[in-house]
């Protein structure tokens, strides 16, 4: 299939996942690296807190939090 035709179908709203080969998909610049950072007691239970209010992990919070404001910086460097 062409992409045209695929992003069409996407963009349409059709389920394409017949179209993909999930065995290889990957996600550039995604690379996972591991960091270690240490928090203070009291940052590790407020985000414990603010995980379980949302009901997610704390290494999601996390990453959702530092990826926002990462972003920020970049649109007003931008």
């Amino acid at each position: 299939m062409k992409t045209e035709n695929f992003d069409a179908r996407f963009d349409e709203g059709e389920d394409v996942t017949a179209y993909l080969d999930i065995d290889k998909a990957r996600r550039p610049a995604r690379e996972q690296r591991r960091v270690n950072v240490d928090f203070p007691a009291w940052m590790v239970e407020a985000l414990d807190d603010e995980a379980r209010r949302l009901g997610v992990t704390r290494q999601a919070i996390i990453k959702v939090w530092l990826a926002d404001r990462l972003e920020q910086r970049r649109d007003s460097a931008a």
